[in-house]
């Protein structure tokens, strides 16, 4: 995407003090009272997702991100009682970047807006 996304995000495993690579992120927005499909991603080598969503295309409203973290785990021969994260958030500002990070460990998971 050529511009920068207005949603974005990273998950560092805090277990392994490490970036979460590969891991699967869906983007969803409320729409009429229903979750929609926007994008899906890959975490990177860093553990980030930066091609969310195209700013051209993005609108206010109610977002979720969908972290599908149990494939993580399995390649690490590891296990969670969280298989799949989801972060619900309201994007307010038409102008403003949604940086969701999600720090990471088996039993438990921690987000803020970023930056």
């Amino acid at each position: 995407m050529s511009a920068k996304s207005p949603i974005s995000t990273h998950i560092l495993d805090t277990s392994r003090g490490q970036p979460a690579d590969g891991v699967n992120v869906s983007l969803y927005k409320m729409i009429d009272g229903n979750w929609a499909l926007i994008n899906e991603s890959v975490t990177n080598a860093d553990g980030r997702c930066a091609d969310l969503l195209l700013r051209s295309t993005f609108q206010c409203g109610r977002y979720k991100l969908n972290f599908n973290v149990e494939k993580y785990y399995e390649r690490l021969q590891s296990s969670t009682i969280y298989p799949i994260i989801e972060i619900i958030f309201d994007c307010l500002d038409q102008d403003s970047h949604y940086h969701m990070p999600l720090l990471l460990n088996p039993y438990g998971y921690t987000t803020y807006r970023g930056s």
